[in-house]
């Protein structure tokens, strides 16, 4: 089968604060945590590089086994998404290594600092990952390997499709781990 895969780089929204803090375990922020939200948003902001692949196929449901031509699972939950869908978008994000290397270099020399900048990455990788589903309209839940009873290894057949490394320099390991590890891969249908 012969695919098209398209790239996009974004410019991402204003960070969620709230959501920030919730993925780093705050219920909220004052004083000398909300310095450090702050400081944690400005050094990501400019270690930022959120680019996405994808590709959108056919798909083909035939009871837990979904078949998008180019590759097929064995997934009743997400069979039951792309219920009633012809078409899935298959993507990969990432907001880029330089948000890795900036997390790891804090996360050494001032441990709250480095939480702090991976759950603002989290909360960025999410905003790429919403910002790219919302250009599609009406679209299912993105569904990602591991999550319910799709294979972790279905990674392997996203990364085929997309040529990940080549199109966005996301790479993947021979434990299913992605580099750089704030990156989402995933399918939806579209309606």
């Amino acid at each position: 089968m012969n695919v098209t895969v398209q790239t996009k780089t974004y410019a991402l929204p204003p960070v969620d604060r709230a959501e920030a803090l919730r993925y780093a375990g705050c219920p909220g922020a004052d004083g000398e945590l909300e310095e450090i939200l702050e400081n944690s948003i400005e050094l990501i902001n400019e270690k930022l590089s959120p680019r996405v692949c994808w590709s959108t196929l056919p798909v083909t449901l035939t009871g837990k086994r979904c078949d998008f031509g180019a590759f097929s699972v064995d997934s009743a939950d997400l069979a039951e998404s792309l219920s009633g869908c012809t078409r899935a978008v298959v993507f990969a994000a990432t907001v880029g290594v330089d948000a890795d290397r900036l997390i790891i270099r804090y996360g050494r020399l001032l441990p709250s600092r480095g939480v702090m900048l991976s759950a603002v990455a989290d909360e960025r990788i999410e905003a790429l990952c919403d910002e790219f589903c919302s250009e599609f309209g009406s679209v299912r839940p993105r569904f990602s390997p591991g999550y319910g009873d799709l294979p972790l290894e279905t990674q392997q057949d996203i990364f085929a499709l997309l040529s990940c490394e080549k199109h966005i320099g996301l790479t993947l390991n021979q434990s299913l781990l992605m580099s750089p590890t704030k990156s989402v891969t995933a399918i939806f249908g579209l309606e």
